[in-house]
């Protein structure tokens, strides 16, 4: 595992499992929405998001978390996981409220400085696009998921629960791979 796409909808989890999987892996961590906004929640040109994304998969290493559809067959050509968390949109929806809450009036960690988390009109349009978006976004995924390259390992996730095990499980290869000097083998067959 050296090249990591995570995708979901937005409230699924993405962020959060990037960073607990950089910290347990050390691969460099990536966020969509840092190359998305600018500071003042400033969106970036398509063709900036393309050429920044594309910065990333040249890299050998990473793991980069988020949408931006656009160049997901080159981020898919590069990639070597695959993980899609498929968690249900009233939970996503849950999430998004819940965190505009708590970090209203600071950038969250996953965003640039200067764009700080509002719980107000724009909140209530972000769960609009959400729910406008919910089923065109999980069959842009499902497509991936039923037909993906030879190449990828794939994951995914409808439950919370499920992530935490699939995180408990690399904690464990990891001890293992350390006493016996094994390399990890995780990976699932495709579908």
């Amino acid at each position: 595992m050296q090249r990591v796409m995570i995708v979901g909808g937005p409230g699924s989890g993405k962020s959060t499992l990037a960073r607990e999987l950089g910290t347990r892996t050390g691969l460099p961590v990536f966020h969509m929405d840092q190359i998305h906004w600018q500071p003042g929640w400033v969106e970036r040109s398509k063709d900036e998001k393309d050429r920044l994304s594309s910065e990333v998969h040249r890299q050998d290493r990473w793991i980069f978390e988020g949408g931006h559809s656009r160049t997901y067959p080159e981020r898919i050509a590069r990639a070597d996981t695959f993980i899609w968390l498929d968690v249900p949109v009233t939970l996503r929806t849950i999430r998004v409220l819940r965190r505009s809450w708590v970090y209203r009036g600071q950038s969250r960690p996953d965003l640039p400085e200067g764009c700080p988390e509002q719980f107000n009109g724009r909140t209530v349009e972000f769960l609009k696009f959400i729910w406008d978006t919910r089923h065109s976004s999980r069959a842009k995924l499902l497509e991936v998921w039923q037909s993906p390259p030879a190449h990828l390992t794939l994951h995914r996730f409808t439950r919370l629960k499920e992530v935490r095990q699939f995180l408990a499980s690399l904690e464990k290869e990891q001890r293992g791979q350390a006493v016996t000097g094994t390399s990890p083998g995780h990976a699932r067959p495709h579908p």
